[in-house]
């Protein structure tokens, strides 16, 4: 039995078929049905789990060296969000582009996972180191 860190095996099982150079998909709970992919929806009500959250999940047992978010997110959202995201990055690059060339590459991605998350644009792409 698991003791610590993540615990659903869905997402486990996720991560562990991310390879070097796969893509993680994190979603807010608007981002669209993508039924291509592999989507663990882990959304329960409106704002639990944060994209954040689950961020800081993921990174704990996974190393991803880049992210991709929407240019729409610098736009939309306050300086305090922004800044939020910036520090739970912890360092890794993220690149933000237009939300159009952003959802582009969600087919390529090996898995989804979908929160509850009410921040607009918090969607995020992971690319594993």
């Amino acid at each position: 039995m698991i003791k610590t860190g993540l615990l659903n095996p869905n997402v486990l099982s996720l991560l562990a078929r991310i390879r070097h150079t796969n893509m993680l998909v994190i979603s807010d709970r608007g981002f669209p049905y993508w039924p291509m992919i592999e989507t663990v929806d882990l959304s329960l009500v409106d704002g639990i789990p944060t994209v954040l959250q689950v961020l800081d999940a993921v990174c704990a047992n996974h190393h991803f060296g880049q992210a991709y978010m929407a240019q729409e997110f610098l736009q939309v959202n306050t300086p305090e969000v922004i800044a939020r995201f910036e520090q739970t990055f912890g360092g890794i690059p993220v690149v933000h582009e237009p939300h159009v060339d952003f959802k582009k590459r969600v087919p390529g991605a090996i898995g989804l996972i979908r929160t509850g998350d009410t921040v607009q644009y918090a969607n995020m792409i992971l690319v594993s180191a």
